[in-house]
């Protein structure tokens, strides 16, 4: 079985804000002013979002060279409601996270249908982002040592 371990690091720099250093690349994620924050970066759900997008990419090129399939372009849109309620405090009722998140693929291809819908069932079962977010995933909070 071949294991790898990827790791972020951040820190604090405002209440809404920390700056995140993953590998060599430096992520700030912020809030938009409406919930605390100074828009100086995308938010967190928006990273979920933005990874999906990204490795539903990876994972598309990848399989359609193995299937020997011609991608001429490929757009990916990912998109999620969440309700505040739960996140802000005012209700139990609710999740904090996504009620659900939506992905359209687009693509121009000449592989005929059936082959884009293998295609796409390969992607959507090898994707390791979808697999974190449609299976449950052990997580572990604790704090840190300085």
């Amino acid at each position: 079985m071949a294991k790898m371990t990827f790791k972020v690091a951040g820190r604090s720099e405002a209440p809404a804000r920390i700056a995140v250093q993953a590998r060599q690349f430096k992520l700030v994620v912020d809030e938009p002013p409406a919930l605390g924050g100074e828009d100086q970066g995308a938010n967190p759900v928006e990273y979920i979002l933005a990874g999906f997008a990204g490795c539903l990419n990876v994972m598309a090129h990848l399989i359609a060279a193995e299937m020997g399939v011609k991608l001429r372009r490929l757009e990916v849109e990912a998109s999620g409601e969440l309700d505040t309620d739960r996140l802000l405090g005012k209700s139990k009722s609710v999740r904090a996270g996504f009620q659900e998140i939506r992905v359209a693929l687009k693509v121009d291809s000449d592989a005929a249908p059936a082959t884009l819908e293998r295609w796409l069932a390969a992607v959507k079962d090898r994707c390791p982002v979808s697999d974190n977010l449609t299976n449950s995933t052990p997580v572990q909070i604790g704090f840190g040592r300085w």
